[in-house]
């Protein structure tokens, strides 16, 4: 594995709201890395977001990069990660963001504070099986495990002898910071015996609620309160996956990841941990939809976006490329789209293709609407349904501080609709509701929460449902949105905004740094060699 300064996952970043950061990584890997501070807005500053192919190239192997890491409004928990290839599923940690001097949390200061990233665990070389399954046209990778703070946990052989322990002092109430940093799966979280408070996701802070379980999507952060308030003893921490698919078990890592909560002090507890009883099951979208409309702001009449410039219906599908061998063989890849385009990556990053003016690696007719109305969630849709996907570089260009709507439509294209969890960089959003079926533009609005919606940075499409968002365009950049489940992420289900400068020094873009990574057109060619296809379909899509 591929690892930062020796750690699985990495190591936290402490950092105060209002803070500038640097940070300098070292590629002394065997390929192209590149580091996104996820949820970290960046005002202006584009050029260190670190979205592989959309605001820089990679950074090669034994060279170095200097990332400038502004922090403004966001204050909780964020983490980092590789954005490039698969190479974030062991390229990730914490980013803790404490308030500002002279301010405080807005519930009582709690006791201590613990950090839990759940992450995968896989026991092959990722590179070279993602490599061959995408020649293949397979599925992807599916992980052997699920860790917390790096270990699988007690029902795992190789990991029961050092499963991560949470050590507590009873009475004690501790701020608990929970990041889901795996690759492919959305998870249940629970603590056996003890209920949790949430109060804040995405580093912005949410009416607290009791609840007995957690549901986090990959690349979210969840914060909660946990009191140490049960009889002595060790009680497990577990997660499992929410499996939202096709509701078959043999498809999925149905591994549970365990740590243990032990209490200190002396006294005589049982030889076996508690289990959590409440942890839902892994197709229990009640428990999931649930947790998710149990969140609001927690500021009443928050600025939400009400004269809308912009609003785009935005289908979330995944679909089949065919690929014609000779007359008379055919082969189906995987892919995603949105609004039916499979995003291809240009060999040269857009941020700098569009700040330099020059032509040829994207263009900018991102549609708004889908190319065809159907019945978006009807099961067993005709083969010929949007099945196959335009492939391309289309972007959508957003003028500045303009107010935008997004409505994100799950499809069951060839039976495939799942929850995608939808991740925008450079803004965070305000999620003004979620619904299942297909979305009603006269009657669903009515059921949007403009007093007291989440803010947050990445939120579930649901399975055979929408997803509605909001967002003022204040940033000006190039920014990337997608489907933080990275196999999506690979087989095209992303886009970029281009938000333009406002006229002003302080509403433009900042200066491009004296040093970025070169582009070579040849560094997006890694998995050519695995392919026995004269038409390369993966060249360039990781």
């Amino acid at each position: 594995m591929l690892v930062v300064n020796d750690s699985f996952p990495g190591p936290t970043i402490y950092v105060k709201k209002g803070d500038t950061l640097y940070v300098n990584v070292h590629n002394q890997g065997a390929y192209g890395i590149t580091i996104h501070w996820h949820g970290v807005n960046q005002p202006r500053n584009p050029w260190f977001d670190g979205a592989e192919y959309v605001t820089q190239c990679s950074i090669s192997p034994g060279t170095n990069f200097t990332y400038q890491v502004l922090f403004t409004e966001e204050e909780g928990s964020l983490w980092w990660h590789a954005h490039s290839e698969w190479a974030r599923y062991s390229i990730h940690g914490f980013i803790v963001i404490h308030p500002a001097d002279g301010t405080s949390y807005p519930f009582p200061q709690p006791d201590g504070e613990k950090e839990m990233v759940l992450a995968s665990w896989y026991t092959e070389d990722v590179y070279a099986s993602i490599a061959e399954k995408l020649a293949a046209g397979s599925d992807l990778l599916v992980s052997e495990a699920y860790t917390i703070n790096g270990e699988p946990g007690d029902f795992c052989e190789c990991s029961n002898e050092t499963t991560h322990r949470w050590m507590v002092d009873y009475g004690k109430t501790y701020l608990l910071r929970l990041l889901n940093a795996d690759m492919n799966a959305e998870l249940f979280f629970a603590i056996a015996d003890h209920n949790v408070t949430v109060v804040g996701s995405d580093a912005a802070y949410l009416k607290p609620f009791s609840s007995e379980i957690v549901f986090i999507s990959p690349g979210q952060t969840i914060d909660v309160l946990v009191t140490a308030n049960q009889p002595p003893g060790r009680y497990y921490i577990a997660a499992r996956q929410y499996y939202s698919n096709q509701f078959k078990f043999s498809e999925y890592d149905h591994a549970n990841a365990t740590a243990i909560l032990e209490y200190s002090g002396n006294y005589t507890a049982p030889s076996t941990p508690v289990f959590p009883s409440g942890l839902p099951s892994y197709t229990n979208y009640k428990a999931a939809t649930g947790f998710v409309q149990s969140m609001r702001n927690i500021i009443d009449h928050v600025n939400v976006p009400i004269n809308i410039t912009t609003r785009m219906y935005i289908t979330v599908s995944l679909n089949k490329f065919t690929l014609e061998i000779n007359d008379t063989t055919e082969e189906s890849y995987p892919s995603a789209s949105l609004n039916n385009i499979s995003w291809y990556n240009p060999w040269t990053d857009v941020l700098q293709a569009y700040y330099r003016n020059i032509s040829g690696f994207y263009t900018t007719d991102f549609p708004e609407f889908p190319p065809t109305f159907f019945n978006f969630t009807q099961h067993n849709l005709p083969l010929n349904t949007t099945n196959e996907p335009e492939r391309g570089t289309k972007v959508k260009v957003l003028e500045y501080n303009e107010e935008v709507e997004i409505v994100f439509q799950n499809t069951d294209v060839a039976n495939s609709s799942e929850n995608h969890p939808m991740h925008l960089h450079g803004h965070s959003f305000y999620v003004l509701g979620t619904g299942f079926g297909n979305y009603n533009n006269e009657t669903d609005p009515l059921t949007f929460n403009l007093i007291d919606p989440p803010y947050q940075n990445t939120a579930s499409v649901p399975k055979d449902g929408w997803l509605a968002i909001r967002f003022r365009a204040s940033n000006p950049g190039v920014w990337l949105w997608h489907c933080h489940l990275d196999k999506h992420l690979t087989w095209g289900m992303n886009s970029v905004f281009i938000v333009k400068n406002g006229g002003t020094e302080d509403t433009s873009i900042r200066d491009p740094p004296s040093y970025m990574p070169s582009c070579y057109p040849d560094s997006k060619l890694r998995l050519e060699e695995f392919s026995n296809s004269d038409e390369k379909l993966y060249s360039t899509s990781m």
